[in-house]
């Protein structure tokens, strides 16, 4: 099950339906009606049956009705609300998820909320799931910010809306997940080799990452084509994904 706190139109309900083949139930709660009324709109369309019957119901930040979820998501959300009332959700978000995922605009200021919401999910005992391949101090902090990209495809009426001439336009997040641990726990969540901070630089006979390590440091990798399979692997890899 999914609950999406502040989620306007469902975003996160239709990246979570395409990543989970077991969701079965949705519901995505905001304060704003008129995101609430476009996002039943558009799963009307959903090619998903589980997103097709998702429930939107308006309800305000604090007042939110009393419901639990295997996951909650708060997705650009933190950044309307002040340091206290981000404090108030997270905690609420967590008190209501089994697992819960906080995603931010990839900006300095949206690693720094994600970052806040990050040692709150420590100090209450979550395991992180990810993207950090530890629960240390962030080795980014002070010299850079973590966030990632996806490609996002522009219609011809996005393209005119922001009198933009690609077809695409790649956005950046920060984004932060964690598991109560006995959720965690069953999936065998364990530390993975790193996380992959940039685009890697594919070199003839290397491949070049700069990766956040189990280790808590972050720095170079460097897999070559000696290594095989791994190369190979290597050549596929993108920023964002773990290291091969």
């Amino acid at each position: 099950s999914l609950l999406d706190l502040g989620g306007g139109t469902g975003a996160a309900a239709w990246a979570a339906a395409g990543a989970f083949s077991s969701l079965e139930s949705v519901t995505v709660l905001d304060q704003v009606e008129d995101a609430l009324a476009l996002g039943r709109d558009l799963v009307r369309q959903a090619p998903s049956e589980v997103l097709a019957r998702a429930t939107f119901a308006r309800a305000v930040a604090g007042e939110w009705p009393q419901q639990e979820a295997d996951l909650v998501t708060v997705s650009y959300v933190l950044s309307e609300l002040d340091e206290r009332a981000q404090e108030a959700l997270v905690a609420d978000a967590m008190q209501r998820g089994r697992s819960v995922v906080v995603a931010e605009p990839g900006t300095p200021d949206g690693y720094a909320r994600v970052l806040r919401v990050r040692s709150a999910m420590l100090a209450a005992g979550w395991t992180i799931i990810g993207p950090c391949p530890h629960a240390d101090e962030c080795p980014l902090v002070g010299s850079d910010w973590c966030h990632f990209a996806a490609r996002v495809n522009r219609s011809a009426e996005h393209r005119r809306l922001k009198g933009a001439e690609l077809s695409y336009e790649d956005e950046k997040f920060s984004w932060v997940a964690a598991a109560r641990p006995e959720v965690a726990e069953p999936l065998a969540v364990r530390p993975h080799s790193g996380r992959i901070l940039r685009h890697p630089l594919k070199r003839k006979g290397f491949v070049e990452f700069h990766v956040c390590r189990p280790d808590g440091t972050a720095g170079r990798e460097v897999v070559s084509k000696k290594a095989g399979e791994r190369y190979r692997a290597a050549r596929d890899a993108e920023w964002g994904d773990t290291l091969p």
